[in-house]
């Protein structure tokens, strides 16, 4: 059985592929809308980020199966910092230096959460 840590970096890694799918699946929908909603929902995109949802809540219910909630959860946080990463890397966002500055607080704060 894989080690919780490593349970949970997978869960994080779907978690933010499921996230991309999604965004990529949007920006090729032109967003969703009342109109659109089911051509939406029904993308290969959209469903192919919920599939990625769907084993992460699994990988995430072994998680809580073998790490305190109170460990666990704030280090899942590192989904957002790698989500602006992934905003600024393959979507060519702008991030404004506030918004590092609150990812370099979040990796502190993992760190200082995971220490024994």
């Amino acid at each position: 059985m894989m080690a919780p840590i490593l349970m949970l970096s997978l869960n994080i890694l779907l978690l933010l592929t499921g996230q991309t799918l999604w965004k990529i699946g949007l920006d090729r929908s032109g967003g969703l809308h009342i109109s659109n909603a089911l051509q939406v929902l029904a993308s290969p995109w959209i469903m192919a980020g919920a599939g990625m949802y769907a084993v992460a809540t699994v990988l995430w219910l072994a998680v809580l199966s073998r790490m305190p909630l109170s460990m666990a959860y704030p280090m899942q946080s590192m989904a957002y910092v790698l989500g602006l990463l992934i905003a600024w890397l393959i979507f060519g966002e702008i991030i404004p230096p506030n918004r590092w500055i609150g990812a370099g607080i979040i990796v502190a704060g993992v760190i200082v959460i995971s220490m024994k």
